[in-house]
């Protein structure tokens, strides 16, 4: 199976963007680096449960976790030329991030949903709850669209769990159409998730 296939494009909850963000933004975004492996491991972690539907047992999360979501698998992911992880901080301490991945997708459901090409995958877009307020998850939308339309991408997809209502309404005011469905496997068993698109 190849990463993208196990990789979640759900939101974890994000702040919600109908509370406008602060003046002057008391988080900040930047490239994700090596260095930085071990915060976003553990921001990972911490969010994804966050997002999964009541239904999801424990033991399929941790095995997300651990399958997707580790140190090692984040190393791979900063120095992956086709990925761009960028995490949101205050004063150090991280509060959230976004990866992308550029390039056609391989899910056939995806690749027929979707519209514009070429394109990429919001792939992950996470903030704790904590940093809800902070302007975190408004600046990784935005400095993520920023890199996806400087890439040359035409339009930017995800996949979002059926049953994750908040984060929906994050995208769609972010500007992201429901344009499809696909299957989403989690600790070995499929979760609905719809299609989201959104041009550049």
């Amino acid at each position: 199976m190849s990463t993208d296939s196990a990789d979640p494009a759900d939101s974890a909850d994000p702040a919600d963007s109908s509370v406008p963000a602060p003046a002057v933004p008391v988080a900040s975004v930047r490239p994700a680096r090596e260095a930085d492996v071990p915060a976003l491991a553990e921001v990972a972690a911490a969010t994804f449960v966050l997002a999964c539907p009541p239904s999801m047992t424990r033991d399929r999360v941790e095995a997300f976790v651990e399958e997707v979501l580790s140190p090692a698998r984040f190393t791979d992911y900063v120095t992956d030329a086709h990925r761009h992880v960028l995490l949101a901080e205050r004063d150090g301490t991280a509060l959230g991030y976004a990866m992308l991945v550029a390039g056609d997708p391989q899910d056939e459901d995806v690749s027929a949903a979707i519209r514009l090409r070429p394109t990429v995958e919001l792939s992950k877009i996470y903030v704790l709850p904590q940093a809800h307020g902070t302007g975190a998850a408004a600046l990784l939308m935005s400095r993520s669209l920023d890199w996806a339309r400087d890439s040359g991408a035409a339009g930017v997809w995800l996949g979002v769990n059926q049953q994750n209502e908040r984060a929906q309404r994050f995208y769609g005011k972010s500007g992201f159409d429901r344009v499809g469905t696909k299957r989403f496997l989690v600790g070995g068993v499929y979760e609905d998730d719809y299609v989201m698109e959104r041009p550049l």
